[in-house]
């Protein structure tokens, strides 16, 4: 499927350069969600985030999400990238931009790509703040 965009990174996710990308023929809105780290959870300092993945199953789960999502909300295009490693706070975890001929279609898609991605990714979060480490709960 075309327009379809799929990143992974261990380094600095840029989301301009990602959504530069994409072909935006035909649309009128383009509805992006970035993800970054917090530098406080609960009033504890967080440190950084390190994900781990299932490196092999992470990319195609991303298009898989991307391909379902872009004919359901019938969208022109997607792009996801997201970190692996660690993610310092105020940085950049995961950058996703819908492009459409409509905006609704667009909202509706993007809120959908975050929420799968967060039960499907194989992706898993530790949290590292002053007390200590914890693994956060679930995918994503």
């Amino acid at each position: 499927m075309s327009n379809i965009i799929i990143e992974v990174s261990e380094s600095d996710l840029n989301p301009d350069l990602l959504k530069k990308k994409l072909s935006f023929g035909g649309c009128g809105a383009i509805v992006s969600f970035i993800g970054i780290t917090r530098d406080l959870e609960y009033g504890e300092v967080v440190k950084n985030l390190q994900f781990d993945a299932w490196l092999e199953r992470l990319e195609p789960t991303l298009r898989e999400i991307a391909v379902k999502n872009k004919k359901k909300y019938r969208v022109s295009g997607v792009a996801i990238a997201h970190r692996v490693g660690i993610v310092k706070p105020q940085e950049n975890i995961v950058a996703i931009h819908v492009c459409s001929p409509h905006r609704k279609e667009a909202f509706k898609a993007c809120s959908k790509i975050i929420d799968d991605l967060k039960e499907q990714a194989p992706l898993w979060k530790k949290e590292v703040t002053d007390s200590g480490e914890r693994w956060k709960k679930g995918l994503g």
